[in-house]
């Protein structure tokens, strides 16, 4: 069937001049030298400033969120903020890239399986102030090494050889290891619908680091963000980098299928992938089964799973328990819990003393901060869907909003649990022995990675006295075990996604016929290629000791907790600070974010 003909004619019109704008530059963008594209991404970072507070009044809107609540700062943080900080990593790398010194501060060991290990932040003193601790690293593949990273970073920028598509005036400039070596494509982006931030970043993916050129096709379900991104990204807009396009799946469909689109790149779900790819029904059977597909373009992904998060027994203070259940709420219901990282799948030690003080406060902390009402289409019918298999559990209420169902996974249809990816407010308890700690972490790796969908990100628990008595590298081997592309280590794979420095997409050992949570990665303003996972370490809590004064627990949060009363101040400020950094800029960030 020809896609097209389901088209209005002025679409289809539409749709083509967009991409023989594109295709007709495509060459352009690859001979376009680094003091340009610096240039470019710096009108950008301005042109995002400028529009950000509008951005987020309109995402906020659409996402039910009452006006001046704490919870705006989710939409700052995961929206204009994120994009800012993509800017200013790709702004360095392009400032490094004579012979690719940027590599050169980045600390870097080796792990105990041998593989190389970049220490990627904090990267900077500004890092250190604001990030409370947070570190995070970039795990290489097999056969990366310190002598040979240049090879495996910015390949797109030279040398020529490395890129034999690249045409003849970009290969000259290559030769002298200063521009672009590769491009003259057109790629398909198909935008994610829920966090904002994520169809500009993909787009500066192909755009800064593959050298493509892009037709970003926006989601219906945030497409109300498409005026902002047009003036946001004005500067790749008016050089025929970048044309946006909004429409439904017969749209996305048709620009899939179009002869001057040469790769494709999608945030969603395996079932769109597998669509793209194969094909529908018995073709798409016939298709997968012959090793045939029907759409041949190069294809990139990140396609979501059903994350974990383990949680490793030790002895816990009561400021401990709440804390942490406080992180682990947020990463059920950040953004009402579309998030493709959403804790699904909490892994509880059966046994362990605290387990049950540790689920009272996680119930009282949704109870109480998880009010928020869904947004996104067909979140009733997924939680429905949830609750009808789940056994063994009970409901948080949460007011107004849907009851969040808590199932035990093992009395539940575990199948469907393990396979599904709830994309809405609902969580399973997986238990296992916790009488050893080193038995158990076994026992939860073993069950994240061949019980539960996907590769996507993982998050530990552990608290500082559990992981001295096991060891760092005992630890880092249950980690090395661990087949996510994202792992956060006391935080939130969130963390992993907003520092742009770290590559963001699944485990690489997807294949194209079982894609699992995607292939390929995007952000990674390093411009590294051959990466096998992100890992992000975050101190226990901010204040270790704690402050405790009657019944509170008087402790700074990470803005994007749930539970931070001062999120929404703390955005726009972040914003600024991302916009242009400066001293003068961090009392009120500090102020704020005591106080959230």
């Amino acid at each position: 069937m020809n896609v097209q003909a389901k088209l209005s004619p002025e679409t289809t019109l539409e749709l083509d001049r967009d991409l023989e704008r594109l295709a007709a530059a495509k060459d352009a963008w690859v001979s376009t030298g680094l003091p340009e594209r610096m240039q470019i991404i710096a009108e950008i970072k301005e042109a995002t400033a400028a529009v950000a507070a509008e951005w987020v009044a309109a995402a906020s809107r659409a996402k039910l969120l009452p006006p001046g609540s704490s919870l705006e700062g989710e939409e700052w943080i995961s929206g204009p903020h994120a994009v800012l900080s993509g800017c200013n990593g790709l702004l360095e790398t392009l400032s490094g890239m004579d012979g690719k010194a940027f590599l050169k501060p980045l600390p870097k060991r080796r792990l105990a399986s041998g593989k190389l290990a970049l220490s990627v932040m904090p990267h900077s003193l500004w890092d250190r102030l604001l990030l409370s601790g947070i570190s995070g690293e970039i795990w290489m593949q097999d056969g990366v090494t310190a002598a040979n990273l240049p090879e495996h970073a910015a390949r797109a920028y030279g040398p020529a050889e490395t890129r034999a598509d690249a045409n003849a005036n970009a290969q000259a400039q290559a030769d002298a290891g200063t521009e672009p070596a590769s491009g003259g494509k057109v790629a398909l982006i198909l935008g994610a619908g829920n966090i904002a931030s994520i169809p500009p970043l993909d787009a500066f993916q192909k755009l800064f680091i593959e050298n493509q050129v892009v037709l970003l096709k926006m989601n219906p379900v945030n497409d109300y963000l498409t005026p902002f991104f047009e003036r946001a990204l004005k500067p790749l807009i008016d050089r025929d980098a970048l044309r946006i396009i909004r429409g439904d799946a017969a749209v996305g469909a048709a620009a899939c299928e179009h002869p001057l689109v040469d790769t494709l790149h999608l945030t969603g779900a395996s079932s769109t992938h597998d669509l793209i790819v194969w094909g529908a029904g018995d073709e798409g059977a016939k298709n997968r089964a012959a090793g045939t597909p029907k759409n041949p373009r190069p294809i990139s992904s990140e396609l979501g799973a059903v994350c974990p998060t383990i949680v490793v027994p030790g002895r816990w203070s009561a400021a401990d328990l709440r804390y942490q259940a406080e992180q682990i709420a947020t990463q059920k219901m950040h953004n009402s819990g579309f998030n493709c990282i959403a804790c699904q799948t909490l892994i509880m030690p059966r046994g362990w003393d605290q387990a049950g003080a540790l689920l009272d406060a996680l119930k009282d902390v949704l109870a109480a901060h998880g009010r928020r009402q869904p947004y996104y289409p067909g979140a009733d019918e997924r939680i429905k869907a949830f609750a009808d298999r789940a056994k063994g559990g009970d409901c948080v209420e949460r007011g107004a909003a849907p009851a969040l169902p808590l199932a035990d996974f093992d009395a539940s249809d575990s199948a469907w649990m393990g396979d599904t990816e709830i994309f809405a407010p609902a969580m399973n308890i997986k238990w296992i022995d916790g009488g050893d700690v080193d038995a158990f972490l076994t026992a939860a790796v073993d069950f994240a990675n061949e019980a539960l969908y996907g590769t996507l990100g993982a998050n530990l628990v552990i608290h500082p006295a559990t992981l001295r008595a096991m060891g760092k590298p005992a630890f880092e081997r249950h980690l090395d075990r661990l087949h996510y592309g994202a792992i956060a280590v006391n935080a939130w794979t969130g963390v992993n996604f907003l520092l742009t420095v770290l590559p963001w997409g699944g485990f690489p050992n997807a294949t194209l016929d079982r894609v699992g949570s995607g292939l390929g990665t995007v952000h990674n303003t390093f411009m590294l290629d051959r990466v096998e996972r992100s890992v992000v370490y975050a101190p226990w809590r901010p204040f270790p000791r704690g402050v405790l004064s009657g019944q509170f627990t008087l402790l700074p949060r990470p803005p994007w907790f749930i539970t931070n009363k001062r999120a929404h101040k703390i955005g726009p400020l972040l914003v600024d600070f991302q916009r242009q950094p400066s001293w003068l800029k961090l009392p009120g960030i500090f102020f704020h974010a005591l106080l959230g």
